[in-house]
Parts: C-alpha cells; structure tokens; sequence
C-alpha cells in the first residue's frame, strides 16, 4: 500500500512575534519527525501570523521574516515541509515555502487574493501565476492557498489534471464565523471527489484583534470522504496516513478524468519539482489509525470562539488580569464567565458600582455571581460623585436645577435637557473609575455590550463603550440569554444567577428604566437588526419578512444614527458572517436613506 504519512500542524501563531513563530514551528517539525511523517504543513503566513496588514509595508519586517524562514529550513533534516511566508521577489506574495531535508526547493504563491469582508490582500500582494506540483517519491503533490480552493477552475484543476497530482495540500488561515466549518468541509468534500484527489488542509487557530481561527483541519478522500479531523480551536499536531493507492482506483474507474484529460489544454503554470520522499524508514513503520474529532454543537463552538478570542486578546497583549464592570445583568454576567474561562477566576476583578438607582436584586446578583465564579468583587458606590458632577454643570445648562438631600443621599436633577444628560453622566463616571483601575494596576478593561446595543446605539460613548476589548460585540442579546443558559449548564454549578435570566433589562440609569422604553423588545429587534445588518437587507425587504413597518424604520434609523459611536467602539470577537467591524464599513458622515413607499 502506498501510503503518505501527512503531519498537519495546526498552529496558534502570533502576528509580529518571527523569532517565537519560528521556534514554535521549529518544535512541530521535530514533533512530525518523531512521528515518522513524510511531510508536516504548516497554516498560511504561520511564520508572520496573520493577518500582519501594514507590517508588511515595513521592509524591515520582511527581512527578519526571511531570516526568520532561514532558522526554519535549516530545521528540516530528513523533513518535508510547507510553511506559509511572505516570499519578496521584487514584490511580495502570500506564499507557502516547500523545504526538503535543509532546502528551499520552491514556493507557492496565492493566486487568488480576497478582498472583501475583513480582508485586504490586494492592498499588500500581487496574485501568483504558477500552480506547482512536487514529487515526494512517486507520489505527485499539488500546494495551494486558502482562496485558490474555493475556485473550482483554479489552481487544483491545473494541479490534477495537468500535474497529475493525487494528493492537494491547501494552508489556510481561514476566519471563523458560525457555521464556517461546516461550509468549508462541503466544499472541500466536493473539491476532492471532483479532482479525485485526497485534499488536506491546514487552518490556523487562535484570536488575532477581531478575529478568531478556529482550526479543525481536515483531509478528505478521493471520494469527499472525510477521513480526519483535528480539534476546533485547540493547536495540535494532526498525523493521518492517505492512501494514494485509492486514488489511482478512483481514476482507473472513473471514465470523466480520461474525458477531462483529453480535453484540457496543457497548463503552463504548473511546475513539477522532485523531491525526496522524507521518513528513511518508511518501510518500517505500521499504519496508524486516522483521528476524527467531532465538531461542537452550536452554542459551545461560539462559547469557545468567544473565549479563544478574549484569551488570546489578554495574553498577546501583554495584560495579565481584566476587569469587568458588573451589574447583576445578563450581559456582564456572561462577560465575566467568558474571561474566567479565558484567563482564570484569579485574573478577572468585578466592579460593582451602584447608584440611587439601583435595586438591591442587582447588587445581590453580582455579588452572587462574584462568589460562584471566585472572582475579586469591588463596590464602589457613584452617588456622591454623580451628585459632584450635577452640581457643577448644573450653572452651564439650560433651566436645570439640582435639588439634595445630602444625608439621605436623594438627588434630582430637572431640566429641558431630560432624562438623556443625567443617564449618560451616570455611565461616564463608571467608565471612568473602570480605566482609573485599569491606569493603576495594568487590568484590561472588558466591555459588556451586545449587538443588539452595538447596532442601536443603545449605548454611551465613553461611558459603558469605554474599555479594551469588546468580548460580546457580536452576540445578539437573545444569543447571550442562550449562551449563558450553555455556560451555566455546561459544567457543575451554575455561575450565573436563576434571577439573571428572568428579570427584564435594564441599564438601571433612571427609576423604573427598561430597555424596552427605548428599544423594541429584544425578541423583535434582533431578527431585524440580523436582516437590515448581517444580510444587508433594504428596508422594504424586511417589511416583506413580516416585519412591522413602523418597528423596521424605527430600528434603521438608530442604526444609521450610531455610525460614530461604534466607529470609536473597542474591538470584539468576530462570531457572525458580519461583524460590526471590519465587515462593515459605512461612512459617518452620510446623507442617504432608502426611499420607502407609502
């Protein structure tokens, strides 16, 4: 049986860091020979980490990432292997370096550079022309890049039927979103029945700013059969062993690759390099038994995005500990159980910072939360300093007058300028003792606002936006009630209070407040917010959904409205097919509007 031992080694690779890349890439090599692969792979740019956006524009930083790719070839003693780079050639090119035993013997270069969503690479590479084969023995091997497999006339075509290749090695570093994974396996499954090629391919995983990888590299057989796994977002070294001997089955029964042959037009792009076959005692070493992991279901494969995303945030960034302003609602909760989960109860502070407007079911839910999750809670009542600040700006505002009671604690607060200026002061002054404490002991600051919030502007600049990072900014509001029912169920003991879930929202900013004086109820709001954002549905095209009229123009309008507010909002873990981020990028100062019929 002709079999090729394939090492995938998929990676959490840190953007900048060329030198830890390197080493790390280094140990993973070493780790594929003890295990007697014929070759090991690599994530696209694992060396630089991805994306390294204007890095790239820095001719420094390509230097040390070609010295860096120098370390790595001299570590391939009686190895192959694929690494992802960038390759400057008078221009630069996302590239995948094919190393034998101490030697560079060529590259591979993208061919097609995606430019939308969340990614620039047009702004950085110029597009590969050459669709290069390799012989490992006499074994034929086609390498491509993330994009060049989801064109079914790209690369792979040339590569299997002009190159005859049988096995195609395709490295990603493939963004995750919900579903991604499964949309990916259904494609390469049709790729490699198609070609009747075995596909492998290698995805990064690992949070990088917005973005999270989330692994689960796969090869899949001539048929579309899938014939391993590895995990969802953990790094691992995957070993399979491919049958390239099924592959030529597949071929001598199958009448359209002899059609396909007949027709196709010699490819000049494709380039045949010979290399050696890599494992020496490759005749001494037993079959092994191919690994499947499963994948998560749904609310535990966006919990551990969410935490992979958070994690890697804090921990590439230098920070040790976080704090989290708590408020006993549903949101911080659920916050505050992602970064214990991220970075341990010892690394995450609570603050709970009550005015004379909060009840004392919020004070005891957070206090209960504190203790479930074992982390430090701090109380810092707002009264005195909310008062201060009514008191000074009260002589610089329209007919406003303050009235006290400064034993008892009562203040008001009445003018032309309603409820809206005292509400926001409220949120400011604790989004400024938040960064106080982050100025003073080095904590990240974590934000606890949601989608639904994001896209409505159900928010305050500099107040409860103000922060580092953005854990929930792409989880609708009902999918935090879903993921934090997952959490709490997810293992003994249930950090997040019964009351949490069951008492209305509420910012608690003014007496009686809740969240549906100025927002559709979240069970309406958020199939809108879904269609009108992550579907770039018109207006009208909502109100055919069923959708109320009224309701759909009330909810584009507070979106239109908040532009500015999330353009100055910290980053968030991406989760959705599109994010208030990268993904969406509509100008602040813009005066159009659909033109709704009557």
């Amino acid at each position: 049986m002709n079999l090729l031992r394939v090492a995938l080694a998929q990676i959490n690779s840190q953007v900048g860091a060329l030198d830890r890349n390197a080493e790390k890439i280094k140990r993973f090599i070493a780790d594929a020979r003890r295990q007697k692969a014929d070759i090991v792979v690599f994530p696209e740019l694992a060396l630089t980490g991805y994306p390294p956006e204007d890095l790239l524009l820095k001719p420094g930083f390509i230097k040390a990432s070609l010295h860096a790719l120098g370390t790595i070839v001299k570590a391939t003693a009686g190895m192959n292997a694929i690494v992802g780079f960038v390759e400057l050639d008078a221009d630069l090119y996302n590239a995948a370096a094919f190393i034998h035993d101490r030697k560079l013997v060529g590259t591979a270069r993208k061919v097609f550079l995606p430019n939308y969503g969340v990614f620039d690479e047009f702004r950085y590479f110029q597009r590969g022309t050459s669709s290069p084969v390799y012989k490992i023995g006499d074994i034929i091997v086609g390498v491509n890049i993330c994009e060049d497999i989801w064109y079914p006339d790209g690369p792979i075509l040339g590569q299997a039927l002009g190159g005859d290749a049988e096995v195609i090695i395709n490295i990603n570093a493939s963004p995750y979103h919900a579903g991604k994974q499964m949309t990916r396996e259904r494609m390469l499954a049709t790729r490699a029945q198609d070609n009747v090629v075995a596909v492998v391919s290698v995805n990064m995983v690992g949070g990088q700013d917005e973005l999270v990888f989330d692994g689960g590299s796969v090869i899949f057989s001539e048929s579309g059969q899938l014939v391993a796994r590895a995990k969802q977002f953990d790094e691992e070294l995957l070993v399979a062993d491919i049958d390239v001997d099924a592959v030529l089955r597949a071929r001598l029964h199958d009448p359209r690759r002899r059609e396909d042959k007949l027709t196709f037009e010699s490819d000049a792009m494709v380039r045949e390099y010979v290399v050696g076959r890599g494992s020496e005692d490759k005749g001494r070493r037993a079959r092994i038994k191919n690994t499947v992991h499963d994948l998560y279901a749904h609310e535990e494969e966006l919990y551990r995005a969410l935490v992979t995303g958070t994690r890697d945030y804090i921990v590439k960034n230098g920070f040790k500990k976080t704090v989290i302003g708590l408020s006993g609602g549903i949101d911080s909760s659920l916050v505050a159980c992602i970064a214990v989960d991220a970075v341990g109860k010892d690394n995450v502070v609570g603050v709970f910072m009550p005015s004379m407007f909060s009840s004392k079911e919020s004070k005891e839910d957070a206090s209960e939360l504190a203790e479930n999750l074992g982390i430090e809670l701090k109380v810092i009542p707002i009264a005195d300093v909310y008062y201060a600040y009514l008191k000074t700006l009260a002589p610089h505002l329209h007919n406003h007058t303050v009235n006290s009671e400064t034993g008892s604690g009562k203040h008001s607060f009445k003018g032309s300028g309603g409820n809206i200026t005292v509400e926001n002061i409220q949120a400011r002054i604790r989004g400024n003792l938040l960064m106080g404490l982050s100025n003073e002991f080095g904590w990240l600051v974590l934000t606890t606002g949601n989608k639904s919030e994001m896209s409505t502007g159900y928010a305050t600049l500099y107040g409860d936006m103000a922060g580092g990072y953005a854990v929930i900014k792409d989880v609708s509001k009902m999918l935090v009630y879903k993921l934090a029912g997952y959490r709490n169920g997810a293992r003994p003991g249930e950090p997040i209070p019964a009351r949490v879930f069951s008492k209305p929202p509420t910012a608690e900013l003014r007496p009686g407040q809740k969240d549906e004086d100025s927002l559709p109820p979240y069970p309406t709001l958020d199939p809108i917010l879904a269609m009108l954002i992550e579907e770039d549905m018109s207006v009208e095209e909502a109100i055919s959904s069923g959708s109320d009229r009224r309701t759909v123009l009330k909810v584009q309008h507070l979106i239109d409205a908040s532009e500015y507010k999330r353009r100055q909002s910290p980053p968030g873990v991406k989760i959705t097919k599109k994010a208030l981020g990268k993904d969406r990028r509509m100008p602040i100062t813009n005066r159009y509007r659909e033109l709704i019929q009557k």
